[in-house]
């Protein structure tokens, strides 16, 4: 799978460049313990730091990253970024932008309050019959804004720039948001539908679940050691 990242020519040296999602594992995360005390069980049990379908999420796709500082002061956002005027006509300079309050009417999701928009720098390209999933940087609920997820049909659609929507859940919150900053979590998806089969377990079915169950709970690492596959590497 090839994603093609363009922007413009003169912005490409004022840019932070999308990066391996695997790079951008948090602070918390690699301070966390392997292990914790669990008062339910009595002793220490693994932390979720041990668990590769949590990390694995986290480490997938590509990640978008915020432009520049973005200073955040109880619902007031300001920037201070010297760049020069982009060589194409009606591409963005801001790094945010707005979505008024009616957009999201009836949402769960809304708050009363207009919505962000991370403004794109960069136009997505993935193979033909691929689209892209744009969602919340998996398991990052410590970020001051919840992205709005979406799907875009980007081997058709990529000659402007994909924004990002998101709503600020941290109304008091005060400081900057660093240029690199994680905002969108993104991955190519087949388009085609699934064939969805249902059906019970055979005797052959049965005795390996069985012996999957009595084997993960005999030892640990058991999926990590057995069934997890390798991962490539995102090239560029």
């Amino acid at each position: 799978m090839r994603m093609t990242f363009r922007c413009d020519p003169g912005l490409a040296d004022h840019l932070v460049r999308p990066y391996p999602a695997r790079s951008a594992l948090p602070d918390w995360l690699r301070a966390m313990p392997a292990k914790a005390h669990s008062d339910i069980h009595g002793r220490e049990i693994r932390t979720v730091k041990q668990c590769p379908p949590f990390v694995d999420a986290m480490a997938y796709g590509v990640m978008i990253p915020l432009p520049c500082d973005v200073r955040v002061e109880r619902g007031a956002f300001a920037w201070d970024w010297d760049i020069p005027e982009p060589a194409t006509e009606g591409h963005p300079r801001a790094p945010l932008s707005f979505h008024p309050v009616a957009q999201f009417a009836g949402a769960p999701f809304a708050n009363g309050r207009a919505a962000l928009k991370f403004n794109s720098f960069w136009t997505i390209e993935v193979e033909p019959g691929w689209s892209l999933f744009a969602t919340h940087p998996v398991n990052r609920d410590d970020l001051p804004f919840r992205l709005i997820s979406g799907l875009v049909d980007a081997d058709r659609f990529h000659d402007g720039g994909i924004n990002f929507p998101a709503v600020w859940t941290q109304p008091d919150f005060a400081g900057v948001l660093p240029r690199g900053t994680p905002v969108a979590q993104c991955f190519a998806v087949p388009r085609e539908a699934p064939e969805l089969v249902f059906e019970p377990f055979d005797e052959a079915h049965q005795q390996s679940y069985s012996k999957v169950v009595s084997d993960v709970l005999a030892a640990p690492n058991v999926y990590r050691k057995h069934f997890r596959a390798e991962r490539g590497r995102l090239t560029t």
